[in-house]
C-alpha cells in the first residue's frame, strides 16, 4: 500500500473516477473526504482551472488535507453539501463521488469503538461533536427501539432476542465497552457466524447513532440540484438499505413510490444510469476484505 493511502486505502478507485468521467476544468466534489483517496485521484485528472471541494464530518480527516489551491475541503455532513457549495459561490458541478463505507482509520482507532476487534468504549460517531454515542443509543432505547434498529439496519434475525438481552442486563449497569456488549449478545450469536453477526450488530447500532439512512436520504434529493446535465454521479455503498436507496434514485428520481411523469405520460428522472452495478474485483478484495460488500453506481444527469 502506498503512503498516501496508509490512512484509507480506497475502494474500487479506478472505477469510481473512470465513472466521473472528468473534465479537465471542471468542478467537482467528494463528499466523503477520509483518507483523501479519492480526492487525490480526482485531482489528477483536473487542469490549472479545476476545483474540488471535499466534505468531511469527522476531525480526524481534517489532517489529510491536501495542499492544492484548486482543493476546498469543509468540515461539514454531506448532508449539507448544497448548502456549504453556495457558500463557496457554487450552484453547479460537473459531478459528485460518494463512497458510504466507515473508513478503515475509524474502525482501526480502538477509542472511536467501530469495530468489533478491539475493546474500549462504545463510541462510534462520525463527528464527535455530536451528542449522541453507541453507549446512549444501547442504554436509552426502548426494547422496541432496538429491536427495530437490529432488524432493519443489521438485518439480525433474533433482534428481539438481543434487544430484550440488553434491555435487561443494563438494569442491573450500564453498558459502556464492547466487551461488556458482546457479553450480553453471546448466547445469540450463531456458531460459525459469531463475527459477522457481531459485525451486523455494531452496523445497526453505528447507522442509528450517526443517522446515516437520513442523511443519505437528504443528499440524494439534493443532486438534481447540483449536477449539471451532462454531469455524473458515482456513488459507493456497502449494504443493502443503502445501496436501494441510491439504486432507486437513479431509476426514479425519488427514494420512494412511482417515478414522475410529464404532461404526456412520460417517465421524467433527473439521472440516466451508466452501465451496470460495479463491484469490486477479487484482486481488490483480497488486497481489501473490506472491499467485499461495495457496490458501484453511475449516473448521468439527463
Amino acid at each position: 500500500m502506498s503512503q498516501e493511502y496508509s490512512y484509507h486505502k480506497p475502494v474500487l478507485l479506478s472505477e469510481s473516477i473512470e465513472g466521473l468521467d472528468i473534465k479537465p476544468e471542471g468542478t467537482y466534489v467528494d463528499v466523503t473526504f477520509g483518507g483523501g483517496g479519492h480526492s487525490r485521484e480526482i485531482l489528477r485528472h483536473l487542469g490549472s482551472s479545476g476545483r474540488l471541494f471535499a466534505f468531511d464530518q469527522d476531525a480526524d480527516a481534517i489532517s489529510n488535507t491536501i495542499d492544492d489551491e484548486r482543493f476546498t475541503l469543509i468540515q461539514q455532513n454531506f448532508k449539507y453539501v448544497k448548502r456549504y457549495l453556495k457558500f463557496y459561490g457554487i450552484t453547479q458541478v460537473d459531478g459528485v463521488l460518494a463512497d458510504f463505507g466507515v473508513s478503515s482509520h475509524q474502525f482501526d482507532v480502538p477509542e472511536r469503538g467501530f469495530s468489533t476487534r478491539f475493546e474500549g468504549k462504545l463510541d462510534m460517531r462520525m463527528n464527535q461533536q455530536d451528542s449522541q454515542s453507541a453507549q446512549d443509543v444501547l442504554n436509552n432505547y426502548d426494547e422496541t427501539a432496538l429491536t427495530h434498529i437490529f432488524s432493519l439496519y443489521g438485518e439480525l434475525k433474533n433482534a428481539k432476542a438481543m434487544a430484550r438481552a440488553i434491555v435487561t442486563a443494563r438494569k442491573e449497569r450500564p453498558i459502556h465497552t464492547g466487551a461488556e456488549l458482546q457479553a450480553i449478545v453471546s448466547p445469540f450469536l450463531p456458531k460459525m457466524k459469531e463475527l459477522k453477526t457481531l459485525a451486523q450488530l455494531y452496523q445497526a447500532i453505528r447507522i442509528e447513532v450517526n443517522q446515516e439512512m437520513e442523511a443519505l436520504e437528504v443528499f440524494l434529493l439534493q443532486l438534481p440540484d447540483i449536477v449539471r446535465e451532462g454531469g455524473r454521479i458515482s456513488l459507493i455503498s456497502y449494504h443493502s438499505l443503502e445501496d436501494r436507496l441510491v439504486k432507486r434514485f437513479i431509476r426514479d428520481g425519488q427514494l420512494e413510490g412511482a417515478p414522475e411523469k410529464d404532461f404526456y405520460g412520460n417517465i421524467s428522472v433527473p439521472f440516466k444510469k451508466v452501465g451496470g452495478m460495479i463491484t469490486p474485483s477479487e484482486d481488490e478484495i483480497k488486497e481489501n476484505s473490506r472491499a467485499r460488500s461495495a457496490k458501484l453506481r453511475i449516473g448521468v444527469r439527463i
